[in-house]
């Protein structure tokens, strides 16, 4: 078993303050000011606010995922993940994820829950991403997409998505991390599929 050894932890930086240095629509750039406790030394760091989001793991009772594939501005190319976006302020995760499935995919789902949240990327962000799954997704709406979205909604066996997930055909971290929590529930459903014997 391993563990830290107690010369090895990281001092716990003061926080002094921060100030904004542009606003977009999806995000703030702000400049935060830490005092080091030991050194004294005082520094400002780029942080990144911006709203939680939420990932929807939408299982149809085929056994398929729901996916999307849309071109994304940050890489300059098509990326195939699954469907999700940002929580409006004071919306529950799970509720928000209905909302992004209906509105994304045009898909609803009988049950939903939330696996797990993880912070995207701690270095430079201060937001959470949350993992819901959604059982019995079936396409029953029309979609709503943003102005600027336009998304090509499919599906794909589970073991199929997880293949492409081990293989690098998908590389978006975050639903990378869905997936390795949607993982053990899965062998769990299929465990409880089988017949019990004597």
């Amino acid at each position: 078993m391993s563990s830290l050894l107690p010369h090895s932890s990281p001092a716990r930086w003061e926080k002094l303050g921060e100030r904004v240095l542009a606003t977009t629509r999806v995000l703030e750039l702000r400049a935060v000011r830490y005092r080091h406790p030991a050194r004294g030394t005082e520094k400002d760091f780029a942080v990144i606010h911006a709203p939680d989001w939420c990932n929807i793991l939408a299982l149809t009772p085929a056994d398929d995922l729901v996916l999307v594939r849309q071109f994304r501005f940050g890489t300059g190319d098509y990326s195939l993940e699954i469907p999700g976006g940002m929580i409006e302020r004071g919306e529950d995760p799970v509720t928000a994820a209905m909302r992004e499935l209906r509105e994304e995919t045009g898909f609803t789902g009988a049950r939903a829950r939330l696996l797990g949240s993880v912070h995207p990327n701690p270095a430079l962000q201060a937001n959470r991403c949350h993992f819901v799954l959604v059982e019995d997704a079936a396409s029953t709406v029309a979609m709503a997409w943003d102005a600027d979205e336009e998304i090509a909604v499919t599906t794909a066996p589970v073991a199929d998505v997880l293949s492409w997930a081990r293989s690098g055909r998908i590389t978006h971290a975050l639903v990378l991390n869905a997936l390795f929590l949607l993982e053990p529930v899965w062998a769990e459903i299929i465990r409880g599929r089988q017949p019990v014997t004597d």
